[in-house]
């Protein structure tokens, strides 16, 4: 067979999905498949997905005519094309148009919406779900929901995001100083500031431990609509809560963390747990989506918008050092056994090789 030729495609690209994509496209090259990243010029910038050996096109996120043209222009004489998330399959589906090129579809995350717009999300789902040869659920409930909306063959897929490159130290006192928590406890959330992320209930919590001594200080890092209605929460009722705005030293300001705390609506395979487990620092996190099955016994886990069940643990777990180690420990010897990125492209070759060897033998390749 000649060599293979894949189009990875991006529509908004979230920090994992974009990630994941940059670290697919690598491993593709360095094992001799010929690789097009088809995503909006500014995540290329980002991930440099041209820095992995693949070509890049930029293509914007809309499904209109021309953005429809360019990507049916990109994935022209490819083996197969690869969609990451739903409106890249939507939009790729209407690109091949019929040809008998097969789609692969990796279904990261769950977006969320209510009323008319809880509707139409329906109707995407149905639609991306039904375009794809093969669906490849980054948790095991994201393969139930695609196997709901008609997919025709739908898998849990292991989605492995990098490590960092470097390694991170664990006690650098520079950080705690900048973000003034020298002699007391500081508490990590990571992600961008949109109500699934739960941070209004993180914000209830943070007023219920007021009454340690240290107070703890939460810290979180990113940016989001929501950042107004929070930092004026946190003025109004004098929290201790600090909002740093996105940061590119996540993996440093989680390592000098006491805690790290995840309370999102829904999560399949989240950054923030995976980064706090590898590093070993403590994590409380809902008990959500693909949540349970990443983290196992190695994290502490409440239910979605309980802020007292939130605050009781994070209590709990400063008031108890040898808890906390207990938990570090856990989570390495957890995150050891994730997949890992070599594992997760030996999958999606083995897909591809699948998908694409009958119809070699149609074309007598």
């Amino acid at each position: 067979m000649s060599q293979l030729r894949t189009v990875q495609v991006l529509g908004g690209g979230s920090a994992g999905s974009s990630a994941h994509v940059g670290s697919l496209a690598a491993g593709l090259v360095a094992r001799g498949v010929q690789v097009t990243v088809c995503a909006p010029a500014e995540l290329d910038h980002a991930y440099d997905f041209a820095g992995t050996g693949a070509r890049f096109v930029p293509v914007p996120r809309r499904s209109d005519p021309a953005a429809v043209a360019a990507l049916r222009a990109a994935c022209a004489g490819a083996d197969v094309v690869h969609a990451h998330g739903l409106h890249a399959a939507v939009r790729s589906g209407l690109a091949l148009g019929g040809q008998r090129t097969p789609l692969v579809l990796t279904w990261h995350t769950r977006a969320h919406a209510e009323g008319a717009r809880r509707r139409l999300l329906h109707l995407l789902e149905r639609r991306a779900a039904r375009a794809a040869a093969v669906v490849l659920g980054a948790s095991s409930d994201l393969v139930d929901r695609a196997r709901r909306r008609g997919a025709r063959d739908a898998r849990l897929a292991p989605v492995a995001v990098p490590a960092p490159g470097s390694p991170v130290l664990l006690h650098d006192g520079k950080v705690r100083a900048e973000l003034g928590v020298v002699e007391r406890p500081l508490i990590v959330s990571v992600g961008s500031l949109v109500p699934h992320h739960g941070y209004g209930t993180l914000l209830d919590a943070a007023r219920m431990w007021r009454q340690l001594d240290p107070v703890p200080l939460l810290v979180i890092a990113g940016e989001g609509r929501e950042r107004g209605a929070l930092q004026r929460r946190i003025r109004d009722e004098d929290l201790p809560v600090r909002l740093i705005g996105s940061r590119d030293d996540v993996a440093e300001l989680l390592a000098v963390a006491d805690l790290a705390v995840l309370a999102s609506r829904w999560e399949a395979r989240s950054v923030l747990a995976q980064e706090a487990l590898r590093l070993g620092v403590p994590l409380v996190a809902t008990a959500v989506g693909g949540v349970p099955e990443l983290v196992g016994d190695a994290a502490e886990l409440v239910p979605y918008g309980n802020a007292e069940a939130t605050a009781r643990v994070v209590v709990r777990l400063l008031a108890d050092p040898k808890a906390r180690e207990r938990l570090a420990a856990a989570g390495r010897v957890q995150a050891a056994g994730w997949p890992s990125e070599d594992d997760t492209i030996a999958h999606v070759l083995s897909v591809y090789d699948e998908l694409v060897q009958p119809l070699a033998a149609v074309r007598g390749r």
